[in-house]
């Protein structure tokens, strides 16, 4: 009779293993974005299906069609999206209001920065976990400016003379994103350093004489000596004609640095390429440095264990440290004091992180629910000074105007004033 019992409860025993090994497996639904780290999470995957027993069916898709998405299916109730990358400072306030983020109350933060932290929290709980920091850098060709005899540029006037004096028929003097909404961005450090902001206390101000002539300033180079076309193109069309040796100076995020010194996606030498701080303006130098990505679980997701193995995996160390030695900016502190990261990582790159990290600012565009919608706004603006080379007399008015429509907004989602 022992021994039937005992027999009876191994197999019992060994029952309940198997019970618990089911329910590490299974599947659930990961979108990230099309950016290099979502690219080295895309490619690392294989191996955490193969430690964790989790299928992951995963989606790519470039940043507005994955707001879109995430956008609609989580307002229908109908998603099935268990784990997801996000923007912190274009979705993050929407998202929360509308309880679409899981609170990550468990998660260890101790390894972040706490003004990147401040935009990934709501109501005092955390809801993202930064993955990538990003700061507004020059990007230059060396060779260029050697053979012209010119300084790398520390103020916007050196900028625009650079630009002036580099600009060919097969070269661009200067290049920066054109595409309205998607040039709010990188307007936003050249806003700051003439001493304007986006908003102030929940109201909007960009219609400021230290804005409007920041935009002049945006417009100005852009349209004198910027690329054709300029604005139709985002970063992902500006790249390719940096890499090509067809723009001289770029000013853009730096976590785009990796593929710029990346030889096989290049077409002239590496060494001649390098980056400094982003130029300073008449009143300071803060350029803006911001988590970009971060990544957060489905409130709606049915599979909050597996969800929670899967982001622990995506945002850990080990996998921070792989982002780094890509040359991706990751958002976590420690990775950067490591010594074979830093062995390996372009000077520049942490000098520029390191002047940021002092002296930026902690957004890059307007903070608030219908962020989408204002930087439309804006964009519009944009678009006139590009086309008007900076020139256009009807910017200020058209300024206060679309000042008043991000006021209104601001009004709508019950932000105005806050």
């Amino acid at each position: 009779m022992k021994h039937i019992l005992s027999k009876t409860m191994v197999a019992l025993s060994t029952l309940c293993l198997c019970a618990g090994a089911m329910a590490q497996s299974g599947e659930i639904r990961v979108l990230l974005a099309n950016h290099p780290y979502g690219e080295l999470l895309k490619q690392s995957i294989p191996q955490f299906e193969k430690t964790s027993g989790i299928k992951v069916n995963v989606e790519s898709l470039q940043e507005s069609q994955l707001t879109q998405k995430l956008t609609t299916e989580f307002a229908t109730k109908s998603s099935t999206v268990d784990v997801f990358m996000t923007r912190p400072l274009q979705e993050g306030k929407m998202f929360a209001k509308n309880g679409w983020y899981a609170p990550l109350t468990g998660y260890d933060f101790a390894d972040y920065p706490k003004n990147i932290m401040n935009a990934a929290s709501f109501g005092g709980k955390p809801y993202i976990v930064p993955l990538v920091t990003e700061w507004q850098v020059l990007y230059y060709r060396k060779d260029l400016l050697q053979a012209a005899g010119l300084k790398v540029p520390t103020n916007f006037d050196e900028l625009e003379a650079a630009a002036k004096k580099l600009n060919s028929e097969s070269v661009a003097g200067f290049a920066s994103r054109g595409k309205g909404a998607a040039a709010v961005t990188q307007l936003s450090s050249y806003v700051y350093n003439y001493g304007g902001e986006y908003l102030e206390k929940g109201v909007a101000v960009f219609d400021s004489k230290p804005a409007v002539d920041a935009m002049r300033l945006y417009g100005k180079l852009l349209g004198n000596y910027g690329p054709k076309g300029v604005t139709s193109m985002s970063w992902e069309n500006i790249m390719p004609l940096f890499q090509a040796g067809k723009v001289a100076m770029w000013t853009d995020a730096s976590v785009f640095y990796g593929q710029v010194v990346d030889q096989s996606k290049t077409q002239i030498p590496v060494a001649s390429f390098d980056i400094a701080n982003f130029p300073a303006g008449p009143k300071t130098n803060a350029p803006f440095i911001v988590s970009s990505w971060g990544m957060s679980v489905s409130s709606q997701s049915k599979k909050h264990d597996m969800a929670w193995k899967f982001l622990n995996w995506a945002s850990s160390k080990e996998m921070a440290i792989k982002g780094m030695m890509d040359n991706i900016t990751m958002a976590r502190s420690s990775v950067w004091e490591d010594a074979v990261v830093r062995a390996k990582m372009n000077r520049g790159l942490i000098e520029t992180r390191v002047f940021a990290a002092k002296n930026g600012t902690p957004v890059d565009r307007p903070y608030m629910s219908a962020v989408g919608e204002a930087r439309d706004l804006i964009g519009e603006l944009v678009i006139e000074s590009i086309n008007t080379k900076g020139t256009s007399t009807k910017l200020e008015e058209m300024a206060k105007e679309k000042v008043a429509r991000v006021n209104g907004l601001l009004k709508d989602t019950g932000e105005y004033g806050k």
